[in-house]
């Protein structure tokens, strides 16, 4: 088919403000350095500075309060008759939404060669549009600074906690509730293509794969390049304010903590780099082979059939009690960009523990990685927490098949805790989903001979990890950025 002719009619635009298509990009000029220069000593420079331009750590809490009280937030159980726009499917029984977007509630097979479990049954969300996770920053007085939100999730147990600038998927941005405009979208879609930002970093990362079946968000993080107008939801804060603020229990949201550690890489130490108990390569081969020999199938079955799962007007329920729960919610939110909405959320039955072992080897620190099988991951097998699980689940095993190292966490065995916080899980899906977050720092002897399925890496090695998609689960990242802002 022969080419059209050339126009001259400026190309057409989304709702949100991004070319329907990426324009040609136009190669020549001189060579320029692979990494941009100076970012790990910008990124230093603004984890070290305790004070910000915006806010004070001594006005954050107060800033929050005031936006709690500016906000009409409710969330309320409703039956499932009562989710509006919501429905069980005739054929599968599958909970969708009536405009097909969003995400839907399906059944999951599972079966697994290795593991205490070798099948099960569950519900699974199944979202396939990839959304936008995105932290803005901005240079005041010399000093990088992220401009946070205060945003409301009716799964958040508290409602109100920090996300990133930008947290919306698909349907949020490009508007099919029929809402308000996503703030500072144009920073994370128009504004790089004119030129007007550049991104830092930019990664496709996974989600819970527990819970969600395949999917991933863009993570980014961009510098803006002009005046950004500050919305009154929206503060200006330091690497340094948001690490002391991850010493709080849920405060610092899932979202931005994943976005936060995609900085990871360039805040590793230099003397970190070059020393490591395994090499690179040997650590490539042991997570290639991993994935490789895990054999976990998953297959989408009608959620009305699903073995074992118990639904009446209020939720569906597994029989024995454990895991998790599917409830619908009505929710208000004035600050929201649609002021309320019904939908369905997982409510978990337990709170989780999730922890890093941690230990110096020649000085150099290590954490004690766990290659975990999840249902829902692209690739079967992620890096996942040395620890990652809700010990309810777990109790009925006998003591030989209950998950490595989870008893000694649990009863302080393992090691010093340096870190100990209650983190909410992604308030937009899961309801009260909570998990202990412990770092623990444990003797040179511990775990000497690695178990299987687990690798010491040391903390440049996991930053790298995290540069790649879908490879560090959002576990994990989220330790990964209490270990280089909070902790240093």
């Amino acid at each position: 088919m022969p080419a059209s002719p050339p126009s001259t009619a400026a190309p057409a635009r989304t709702p949100h403000g991004a070319p329907p298509r990426p324009a040609a990009h136009r190669t020549g000029g001189p060579l320029r350095p692979r990494r941009a220069a100076g970012l790990p000593e910008r990124l230093a420079r603004s984890a070290a500075a305790g004070q910000g331009h915006h806010l004070s750590a001594d006005e954050l809490p107060g800033w929050l309060d005031s936006r709690r009280r500016a906000g009409r937030f409710r969330v309320s159980r409703v039956p499932f008759t009562e989710l509006d726009g919501w429905s069980f499917a005739e054929d599968t029984g599958d909970l969708v939404h009536r405009s097909g977007r969003f995400f839907s509630v399906e059944g999951l097979h599972v079966t697994a060669e290795d593991g205490p479990v070798p099948e099960w049954h569950q519900p699974v969300i199944r979202q396939s549009e990839v959304g936008i996770l995105g932290i803005l920053v901005k240079e005041f007085d010399g000093v990088l600074h992220c401009l946070m939100q205060a945003k409301m999730e009716p799964g958040n147990p508290n409602l109100l906690q920090l996300s990133p600038t930008v947290q919306a998927t698909r349907s949020n941005y490009t508007k099919v509730h029929r809402g308000a405009d996503v703030k500072y979208i144009e920073y994370f879609t128009s504004a790089l293509a004119a030129g007007r930002a550049r991104a830092l970093t930019d990664s496709l990362q996974s989600e819970h794969g527990a819970w969600f079946l395949g999917k991933s968000n863009r993570n980014m993080v961009v510098e803006a390049l002009d005046d950004v107008p500050l919305h009154e939801d929206f503060c200006w804060l330091t690497l340094g304010q948001l690490g002391a603020l991850l010493h709080h229990d849920n405060l610092v949201n899932m979202d931005s903590r994943t976005v936060l550690s995609c900085l990871s890489a360039a805040l590793t130490g230099p003397a970190e780099r070059d020393r490591a108990l395994h090499t690179d390569q040997e650590l490539r081969s042991w997570f290639t082979h991993e994935r490789a020999r895990r054999a976990l199938t998953a297959r989408s079955v009608p959620l009305q059939d699903l073995p074992g799962w118990e639904w009446d007007a209020m939720a569906g329920r597994h029989r024995e009690g454990r895991y998790f729960d599917v409830v619908g919610v009505a929710v208000e939110a004035g600050n929201r960009e649609i002021t309320s909405w019904r939908q369905p959320l997982f409510e978990p039955r337990g709170r989780g523990v999730t922890a890093f072992v941690t230990k110096r080897v020649d000085g150099v620190p290590h954490v004690l990685m766990h290659a975990r099988a999840e249902a829902g991951f692209l690739d079967t097998v992620q890096l996942a927490p040395t620890v990652q699980y809700t010990p309810g689940n777990y109790a009925w095993l006998p003591a030989g098949l209950r998950p490595p190292f989870l008893d000694q966490v649990l009863d302080g065995t393992a090691g010093t805790v340096r870190y100990d916080v209650v983190h909410a899980e992604e308030g937009g899906r899961f309801l009260n989903a909570e998990s202990h977050y412990r770092i623990i720092e444990a003797d040179a002897d511990f775990a000497a001979e690695e178990p299987p399925g687990h690798r010491w890496f040391s903390r440049a090695q996991l930053a790298a990890c995290i540069g790649q998609a879908n490879c560090v689960n959002v576990q994990a990242r989220t330790l990964f950025a209490v270990l280089d802002l909070a902790l240093g």
